[in-house]
């Protein structure tokens, strides 16, 4: 299993960062790989995606949401294998950190090979790079789930 953990420092207070990062169906507004994103209910999200020029969907299910804390998910179905968390740290009044942690199966050469050359730790900075753009460019979020979701 390959790993990807990388973090971003963003312009806007943790509970901003947090509540857009709730707001699912926006991810193709900031992540460019993300074709779109249908929540289904408060766990369980349908995500089309285009990954090295290959469209691919599936289903994940968020196992544990905190709110200004964390959110992790998992796979469930589909044709991408992984699991991962994103968690927010507060700096200051006006600014936080964005970690990012996935957990994916490669499938194939190219995705293997990718893997060991890092594209996957480069593409999820570069994405982190573009939801710092988003966030800091609005200031506000433009919408939040708050409730919690219990591991």
């Amino acid at each position: 299993m390959a790993q990807v953990v990388e973090t971003i420092d963003v312009n806007v207070p943790v509970s901003t960062a947090y509540n857009q990062w709730t707001q699912f169906e926006k991810f193709p507004q900031f992540l460019s790989f993300v074709e779109s994103v249908t929540q289904i209910d408060d766990t369980h999200l349908h995500w089309r995606v285009n990954i090295a020029g290959g469209e691919r969907e599936f289903d994940s299910v968020i196992t544990e949401q905190i709110p200004d804390d964390r959110v992790a998910w998992t796979s469930t179905g589909g044709e991408v294998d992984h699991a991962g968390v994103v968690t927010f740290h507060r700096l200051s009044d006006t600014s936080s950190r964005v970690a990012v942690q996935i957990d994916w199966e490669p499938e194939g050469f190219v995705e293997k090979a990718g893997a060991a050359l890092d594209i996957p730790d480069r593409a999820v900075r570069a994405e982190l790079e573009n939801f710092k753009k988003f966030i800091e460019s609005r200031g506000a979020e433009d919408g939040a789930w708050r409730g919690t979701v219990e591991n």
